[in-house]
């Protein structure tokens, strides 16, 4: 269930309430699989059956718009969404699929060559292999 103070901040950040987007936060809210819109929209359509992928989508980028989550790009052009926005890396298991959020700081040395063409404001850094539960698989 979404908190009163969560809706709260939606609406202050100009995002409209309706029964389909609340759904879709809900099922966002502390989920640590980084879902794909089509998984978003499978579970949603189980209880609104006459949602459009569309909606899912284009709220999914309203959201990502105001801040409310981060979209990844783990497995090339499929986009996962992230409901923790706060800056943090991801490891990808390149067995199962699964994406595991890493969150200790990680310092990297950004090349001068590269800081005197650009302006580095964050970075995140895709780590992939096995995860556990696959190396004990096999």
């Amino acid at each position: 269930m979404i908190s009163k103070e969560k809706i709260e901040e939606i609406r202050h950040l100009g995002l409209k309430i309706t029964p389909q987007r609340l759904a879709i936060l809900e099922y966002l809210e502390g989920n640590l699989s980084h879902p794909t819109a089509e998984d978003i929209y499978r579970h949603v359509q189980k209880n609104f059956p006459s949602i459009s992928f569309a909606t899912v989508y284009n709220t999914l980028e309203a959201l990502k718009e105001k801040g409310l989550v981060r979209e990844l790009y783990v497995e090339g052009t499929k986009k996962r969404f992230d409901p923790n926005p706060r800056p943090h890396h991801h490891f990808y298991c390149t067995s199962c699929g699964s994406i595991l959020d890493v969150h200790e700081e990680i310092p990297l040395k950004i090349p001068q060559k590269l800081q005197k063409k650009a302006v580095i404001e964050e970075y995140t850094i895709l780590f992939t292999g096995t995860c556990s539960k696959c190396l004990h698989k096999s």
